[in-house]
């Protein structure tokens, strides 16, 4: 897990829980309730008796500062359960209500919005302006959440300003997710004609595709889901070329992972694997590792693996 390459200033503060246990799908933006620069909360979070911090802060001048790392759980929204999986953001504001952000301030914000999403594999921001709603709510893949502090506790942050522009906020950080990915796609159609994607397993359940997700990130791999047709696939990079994704595909087999590669069209072209016996290939077949029908002969032969060999295997055990 990455942190952003917009940090302009890092003040590690000691205030976190360490690694968090839950992917992230929030992003939670605070009111600084002042205008202070990104000195100046590093020195207020590095101090253990202030038992608080963040990941990132904004100053008025519109520079990021690091103070938790986005792969660990900050002390911010007085809840446990939204910090695991927030990335918290405290931003300058006004030092009264409504607690105005500097343009400066705003933009930015929108900017590191589009970033967190990017390497989380998230290319959607939502709003739901209902508390109950928006805590109940699962994002989907591909889908991050924007929360607030004042659900957590009784206080005002992140302030009426910021609170009337949330919607806006989280269409135009989408926006820019739209804009990116498709000029991503058609660059590297343009330079090649195809993109191969690196990925390591494709469930059928959500949990399932969770759980390996997990695994690929704890190995330090920046990774995200897709959903393809009825399958969740764990993605692990997009080349434009098929030496790039290869190189990729190999340091996960070095992980660990057995891995593939496809075209932009799902085509399988190409695997690295570590080779399993056909009956440990035929449990993940049925626990829906492999796909159905066309897709999972394709995925299978490129894995290395007969295919009748491998079917017949399920046939029995299923049995």
């Amino acid at each position: 897990m990455s942190n952003s390459s917009l940090i302009k200033y890092t003040k590690l503060s000691p205030n976190h829980s360490g690694a968090r246990t839950h992917a992230i799908d929030r992003i939670t933006p605070h009111c600084v309730v002042g205008q202070c620069s990104v000195e100046t909360l590093g020195e207020i979070f590095a101090q253990k008796s202030r038992q608080a911090s963040c990941n990132y802060g904004i100053g008025p001048d519109g520079r990021i500062g690091l103070y938790v790392e986005e792969k660990n759980r900050s002390w911010c929204s007085s809840s446990n359960a939204n910090d695991q999986r927030a990335v918290t953001i405290e931003c300058a504001s006004a030092a009264t209500a409504p607690y105005a952000f500097k343009d400066s301030v705003y933009n930015k914000l929108i900017e590191l919005c589009v970033d967190i999403c990017k390497r989380n594999g998230k290319s959607k921001l939502l709003w739901i302006n209902d508390k109950t709603k928006a805590l109940n709510y699962e994002p989907k893949a591909g889908e991050m959440i924007l929360t607030v502090h004042q659900w957590f506790a009784n206080k005002s942050c992140p302030g009426a300003w910021l609170m009337a522009r949330m919607d806006d906020l989280a269409s135009k950080v989408t926006a820019k997710l739209g804009e990116s990915s498709e000029n991503s796609k058609q660059n590297a159609k343009e330079k090649n004609g195809t993109l191969y994607r690196v990925q390591t397993g494709a469930y059928s359940q959500k949990a399932h595709a969770e759980t390996q997700l997990a695994k690929v990130k704890k190995a330090g791999f920046d990774t995200c889901i897709v959903k393809s047709g009825n399958l969740y696939k764990i993605q692990v990079g997009a080349y434009s070329n098929k030496s790039n994704a290869e190189s990729m595909a190999e340091k996960l087999k070095k992980a660990g992972f057995d891995t593939y590669i496809t075209t932009d069209a799902g085509e399988a072209v190409s695997s690295a694997s570590i080779k399993k016996s056909v009956t440990e290939v035929a449990k993940e077949v049925i626990a829906g590792k492999w796909g159905n029908g066309e897709e999972r002969k394709k995925k299978l032969e490129a894995a290395g693996y007969n295919f009748e060999e491998v079917q017949k295997k399920v046939n029995a055990l299923i049995k």
